[in-house]
């Protein structure tokens, strides 16, 4: 029996109809089947996990962090939200973004043709 909210999670994810027969079914997904259902991103052997998360991680952090973190808020609101609130959502969170140090680098990074040194300010 599903709990935590999975059933209203997981079938707005990956519909209804897969989301019931994999809950009922009780079999373990496989990681390929996992990215092919949009559930996972990409698969890594066990060997490889470190790496590729520290890997991950090290990108996002060169990022500017506050766009990400806005970017991030925008995705989880959007299943909950009509097109005109997340449209808006999203014009008030451009412009905070636009308000910050990062965008300002992120400018000048690239009209003088460099990489930008992001600082999540």
């Amino acid at each position: 029996m599903p709990d935590s909210g999975i059933s209203h999670t997981l079938s707005r994810l990956i519909g209804p109809s897969r989301a019931f027969e994999w809950m009922v079914s009780g079999r373990r997904l496989p990681a390929e089947e996992a990215v092919a259902w949009g559930l996972a991103s990409r698969v890594v052997e066990e060997t490889e996990l470190a790496v590729a998360a520290g890997e991950l991680a090290a990108g996002l952090a060169a990022m500017p962090t506050r766009a990400v973190a806005l970017t991030k808020l925008l995705f989880d609101r959007a299943p909950a939200a009509s097109l005109a609130e997340q449209l808006e959502l999203e014009a008030d969170l451009q412009a905070q973004a636009a308000a910050t140090e990062d965008f300002a680098e992120g400018v000048r990074a690239f009209l003088e043709k460099r990489p930008p040194r992001f600082q999540g300010r």
